[in-house]
């Protein structure tokens, strides 16, 4: 899912995306176009995004409902040839979004950007492949839902650990107790994990 070109990138009557300091990562904002009935957003296009820059081509929506605070999931990626760029979005709640740079030999391996998305901002997070992602529920009832790029498979499939502190990253949890899942809680820490992507 290569970046063609960022000459376009701005806002348009369409969408707003900005970069969020790490090469392929991006924040979304689509419009939304309000009245006395509700709203009408156009949330995915490939001929806008195309306009922008963006080669994309996804081949599966995923739908996550957490019921509780704290619930993380991730950090997690693909393995070639399934790698996943992914598009995330919130429908309903809010989450701290994060996505780090695992491509070895790149400037930036091993840092992380994360942002807030909500049903509110109605923003979405564009991560490329390449890059480890996760989230944590900043509310009770969160539903987050994203497009992908390859489909699920679960033999290629690889998590990092979510605290590991090389890579230090400052989810906004304070000392609560987050909710991990079997998998994450077993997670490798970065240095030992599965990382065939180059830079």
């Amino acid at each position: 899912m290569p970046i063609t070109s960022a000459a376009a990138l701005g806002r348009s009557a369409v969408l707003d995306i900005r970069p969020l300091g790490l090469e392929g990562a991006f924040e979304v904002r689509p419009a939304r176009h309000g009245d006395a009935r509700g709203f009408f957003s156009e949330i995915w296009s490939r001929e806008r995004f195309a306009e922008a820059g963006f080669d994309l081509d996804w081949v599966q929506d995923n739908h996550s409902m957490s019921t509780a605070r704290g619930v993380l999931r991730g950090l997690h990626y693909q393995l070639p040839p399934v790698a996943q760029a992914k598009l995330v979005r919130v429908t309903r709640g809010s989450v701290y979004d994060v996505a780090v740079d695992i491509r070895r030999n790149s400037p930036t391996f091993g840092r992380w950007v994360g942002l807030v998305l909500s049903a509110e901002l109605w923003n979405q997070a564009l991560i490329p492949a390449g890059f480890a992602h996760g989230f944590v529920t900043l509310e009770e009832d969160v539903e987050v839902q994203y497009k992908v790029s390859a489909p699920y498979r679960p033999d290629l499939d690889r998590a990092i650990r979510f605290d590991d502190p090389a890579m230090g990253i400052e989810w906004p949890i304070g000392g609560e107790a987050v909710q991990l899942s079997a998998k994450d809680k077993a997670a490798p820490l970065l240095a030992s994990a599965d990382l065939p992507y180059h830079w």
